[in-house]
């Protein structure tokens, strides 16, 4: 009985030893890496930094956007490049002399926290979908005849940063008074805001800051790669449908197909990010679509639609391709939507017997988050945490208020820049958007997803069905979609970054500052570049054009749905939304069903909806990056983990930050030497002969 107690003994002190050598905390404490005040983790050089890689991470996101809609996580290329440029300046300093404040990682947090934020605003200002779905330019290609005036609203600078300062501040301030809920009581994981502090952590450890070094390099050799591609494919693209972006890797009738490769380095890029089941669903739509239903559908031509409308039309092929896609990207969000309320509800349920099982039992012992029999205590490292989480509390009273006054501005100035949409839909929706910012940022907690794009949908069609056709219905479906978006938006990222601050030891208060700060840059950069986009591209937002804004049309699309209803749908149209709606619902119910083990093998139906409209190219590129990334691993796998994410952000930033000088080479009038294109034999022949008479 003794050798037995001896061992259990030795057990613990081995148990407590390895907690002891792998607790993070401890090593930062023995190191004397001590927490600064949230104030000095608020930095000058921070905020500089973290303004000039907002620039660049917005020009990725909103190219992005504007392509294809697929927008690949970026916090680890934000925290990455956030540590180097900080590392260098404050190496600089320190050889000079200069050097009063080291860097720390909470002011790497900061730097990631700020940069996200920022950029964020690219995607939920809309300027890929609802704001830009107001434009002339999208109403033309639904129906060549002149809209009226009241469902038009076309892009301004001044009136789109008004609106992003109206409506995207106010989801910061609706979720603040749960933070120790979801992150203290709870312990939600919200996976990415985790990875990136475990990333943090680990760049400012002797260790982890050798390999961030390498890291690095690697970036900055395919970010130039990246850059210096772009540059080179720009000289052979003086026309349309000119350069390698129309290479017919396939042959011609695949590329008219849309299957191509078109040497995008963003998408090779985003394709070793994104997940090997995302990038092989996207394929899949592609192969769905524009090689089995488009050309069967195609076929009907004259029995199913007339035979003399335009190919632009969404009373031809196009509807069938855009409302199709539509009824796909529905499916899966309101099932996404039912799942995640589904298990919100469940884990509180179940959370609240546990704590009256513990009170009953334990009568003055608070609820744990274990809930094994024996209690176990808590790790150095949550005390720690929780300790310096809970020290700068944001007051209960400073969110409820903010949220107060900034509703208050938002119902009277949004009614100025949209007429449509009056000061009592506005107050009905601030009533709402709390629940559903909680409800979004507790679903992304969960399982790493923000619905904000569902949301707003949700906001279409109540919002556009309330004020009805003859009072510009669409337009102001199309604002509800933006306000709705922008809350829940920026309340799942600043939970988010609650949890890396947590992690990281970063101040509550210097996080929500870092927040609010990187909101405001995004206000302001994220209008300035759309803005560069659409005065600088010919043909901008229009389908073929390098920039189609495909989102946009769908955003449309579904504002005069829920206003006009089903009239507008070309002939079995209907009937075949219902069936890929039913599909999606199916799909992902499927995947629940038979678990992890085997959904890994099953498409999800919303990545194979994005091709429907588009067409695969891009589906090509990102497979190539999936192939890229499994043979790198079958080689060398731990090098391929380490340095993989590098190699991607260095390409998707280099071809990205490549659009500013192209888009100024555009303003500028500077036109591509060369004309690169590709003729069948007979086309050639017939162009040969045709120059030779001239």
């Amino acid at each position: 009985m003794a050798m037995e107690d001896d061992r259990s003994k030795k057990d613990d002190d081995f148990n407590d030893t390895v907690a002891e050598e792998t607790s993070v905390e401890r090593i930062f404490e023995e190191s004397g890496a001590v927490p600064p005040p949230w104030q000095n983790q608020l930095t000058i050089r921070a905020l500089v930094v973290s303004f000039v890689l907002s620039i660049m991470f917005t020009f990725v996101v909103m190219k992005l956007n504007l392509t294809t809609g697929i927008i690949p996580s970026l916090n680890i290329s934000a925290g990455l490049l956030g540590f180097f440029f900080v590392k260098t300046w404050t190496k600089l300093l320190h050889k000079a002399g200069y050097l009063k404040q080291p860097f720390t990682r909470q002011e790497n947090t900061v730097i990631q926290t700020c940069v996200v934020a920022s950029s964020g605003i690219a995607f939920s200002g809309g300027f890929g979908s609802y704001l830009f779905g107001m434009s002339d330019v999208v109403a033309k290609q639904i129906s060549p005849e002149p809209s009226p005036p009241m469902t038009i609203k076309n892009p301004q600078l001044g009136w789109m940063i008004g609106f992003l300062f109206v409506v995207s501040f106010i989801g910061l301030f609706s979720v603040v008074p749960l933070r120790k809920i979801m992150i203290v009581d709870f312990k939600l994981t919200y996976p990415s805001g985790t990875a990136t502090a475990h990333l943090i952590n680990s760049f400012h450890t002797p260790q982890g800051a050798k390999l961030a070094k390498k890291q690095v390099r690697t970036l900055g050799k395919f970010f130039s790669f990246s850059f210096l591609w772009g540059f080179f494919q720009w000289f052979f693209t003086g026309g349309d449908d000119c350069g390698f972006t129309a290479f017919p890797t396939f042959g011609l009738k695949a590329y008219a197909s849309k299957f191509f490769f078109d040497f995008s380095s963003t998408y090779v890029g985003v394709g070793m990010i994104c997940s090997y089941l995302i990038n092989i669903s996207v394929l899949l739509g592609a192969i769905l679509s524009w090689g089995v239903m488009w050309p069967l559908i195609g076929a009907q031509k004259g029995k199913w639609y007339s035979s003399e409308i335009p190919a632009s039309s969404l009373h031809g092929l196009q509807g069938y391709r855009v409302f199709i896609a539509i009824a796909m990207i529905l499916g899966d969000g309101i099932y996404s939507f039912i799942k995640v309320l589904f298990n919100t509800l469940l884990f509180y349920l179940c959370r609240c017997r546990d704590d009256l099982l513990v009170f009953d039992q334990h009568s003055f012992v608070l609820p744990v988050d274990d809930r094994s029999p024996s209690f176990p205590s808590v790790s150095f490292d949550d005390k720690r945490r929780t300790e310096l989480f809970l020290k700068d509390g944001i007051p209960a009273w400073f969110a409820v208020g903010g949220y107060v006054i900034f509703s208050a501005i938002s119902i009277i100035a949004v009614p100025f820049i949209f007429p449509q949409l009056r000061w009592y839909y506005i107050l009905v929706m601030y009533l709402i958007a709390p629940i559903l910012a909680f409800c979004n940022a507790f679903g992304c907690g969960l399982t790493d997803w923000s619905l904000a794009s569902n949301y707003g949908k949700i906001a279409i069609f109540a919002i556009g069905a309330w004020a009805g056709a003859s009072n510009g219905g669409i337009i102001a479906g199309l604002a509800a979609c933006g306000v709705i978006m922008n809350i829940v938006s920026t309340a799942s990222d600043l939970m988010q970054d609650f949890k890396t601050g947590y992690l990281t030891l970063a101040s509550p208060r210097s996080m929500f500052i870092s927040q609010v700060i990187g909101t405001a840059m995004g206000c302001l950069i994220s209008p300035s570049v759309f803005w560069l986009f659409y005065t600088a591209f010919d043909g901008f937002g229009q389908s073929g054009s390098a920039y189609p804004a495909p989102f946009a049309l769908v955003y449309r699309n579904m504002s005069i749905l829920g206003v006009e209803g089903f009239s507008t749908l070309p002939k079995h149209c209907l009937m075949l939304c219902y069936i890929f709606f039913g599909g999606s619902f199916a799909v992902n119910g499927l995947r629940d069903a038979v678990g992890p083990k085997w959904s890994r093998f099953i498409p999800l139906p919303m990545a194979m909806a994005i091709p429907f409209y588009l067409g695969g190219y891009f589906a090509v590129d990102m497979c190539v990056g999936s192939l890229i990334l499994f043979i790198w691993r079958k080689v060398n796998k731990p090098n391929a983990d380490a340095f993989s994410p590098a190699v991607a952000s260095g390409l998707i930033c280099g071809d990205g930050i490549w659009t500013l000088p192209n888009s100024i080479l555009a303003l500028a009038g500077v036109k591509p030497p060369i004309c690169m294109k590709f003729l069948s034999s007979s086309d050639n022949v017939r162009v040969d002969d045709f120059l030779n008479s001239s």
